[in-house]
């Protein structure tokens, strides 16, 4: 029970961080918590992390560059190029990767695929 709450904790604290930028709206999709921009997913909670949809290369270089971004697999699912998981003990800690959330939306409504 204390991991439920936990986890709602976790969320209502990730949707307070995501849904105040602007378009942005939250749902549930195949189990997972889920943001959207013009009705494209760009982030998603998975375990201890954030799901978030980048530019292949940006994604690439952030798993090299930094200790706690690692493939985007929900449920053992394969990963692709184009996402990563950002792993943050304290939620509070996914505000300094505002920027990258940002880039995220834009890199989604664009609509890019490459």
């Amino acid at each position: 029970m204390n991991t439920d709450t936990t986890k709602s904790s976790r969320k209502a604290q990730i949707d307070a961080l995501l849904l105040k930028l602007p378009g942005v709206s939250a749902r549930k999709i195949n189990g997972l918590d889920a943001y959207f921009v013009s009705d494209r997913m760009f982030a998603c909670i998975s375990g201890d992390g954030v799901g978030l949809r980048l530019p292949a290369a940006t994604a690439t270089e952030l798993q090299f560059s930094r200790y706690n971004v690692v493939p985007f697999q929900p449920g053992g699912m394969a990963s692709t190029r184009e996402w990563i998981q950002i792993n943050c003990a304290e939620v509070a800690e996914y505000e300094k990767d505002l920027q990258l959330f940002r880039a995220s939306i834009e890199f989604v409504k664009a609509g890019r695929t490459r």
